[in-house]
């Protein structure tokens, strides 16, 4: 099947109500985190379901995918990626992870990343581990998008219970302005108290003061009321 296979499939499912309604939850205008961002109006699913199609798509086509104007054909292109790292040989994963990073400017939207992130680049450097400089340098970034796929890769880390480079990465970012950064930070804490609330709160004592609140709640969602009570108040020593 050729790439305008898979834009056509794409393209036919468009639904401009939906469309419409996505721009705004993906923060699209001038200025906002999505801007210029471009929708068709499909659900993941839909997505999904047409991605499993094409999972075999040679890299030359999704080279050019990557970089389409509208998010659920680069959704697709990402589904189709994961798919084909998991099912590939080590010097092909190798291939994709490099794509991946090759193409980085083109991975723009949280969604795109948190479904992407933990199962190409999280994958390959867990197997790779001296390549974990990588996510330092993109942690280190000025770029939102690169901060938050460094963030959300140690969540293949995390869940192998390996979570010293989850933590040296929200030390990091701990201090970073953005709420998407904030969310991610937060949300992998709370991912490694989940297997471990010992190391998670270790960490938080020495440094919940210093986190934005968005960071904080997130980070002890899973505490017992009484417990996330002590943190928000500041009370926890």
């Amino acid at each position: 099947m050729e790439k305008e296979n898979i834009e056509f499939q794409i393209k036919k499912l468009a639904n401009p109500a939906k469309a419409k309604i996505l721009t705004k939850f993906f923060k699209t205008e001038p200025g906002q985190y999505g801007a210029g961002d471009k929708f068709l109006g499909l659900t993941v699913p839909q997505t999904r379901k047409i991605a499993n199609q094409f999972d075999n798509l040679p890299i030359n086509q999704i080279s050019t995918l990557i970089h389409s104007p509208f998010h659920e054909i680069r959704l697709a292109t990402l589904l189709i990626l994961i798919k084909q790292f998991e099912k590939s040989a080590p010097k092909n994963q190798k291939n994709i992870y490099h794509f991946y990073l090759k193409n980085i400017r083109s991975i723009n939207n949280w969604d795109l990343i948190d479904l992407s992130a933990p199962k190409i680049i999280g994958a390959y450097i867990f197997k790779h581990t001296n390549k974990k400089s990588t996510l330092i340098q993109l942690a280190k970034s000025k770029n939102l998008w690169e901060k938050r796929i460094a963030m959300l890769a140690t969540y293949t880390f995390i869940k192998n219970n390996q979570f010293t480079l989850t933590l040296k990465l929200a030390k990091i970012l701990i201090s970073d302005d953005h709420d998407l950064i904030h969310k991610a930070v937060g949300w992998m804490l709370r991912e490694v108290g989940n297997r471990n609330q010992k190391v998670e709160e270790t960490f938080l004592k020495k440094n919940y003061k210093k986190m934005p609140r968005t960071m904080l709640r997130y980070a002890i969602e899973k505490f017992p009321p009484p417990l996330r009570h002590l943190y928000l108040k500041g009370k926890i020593f």
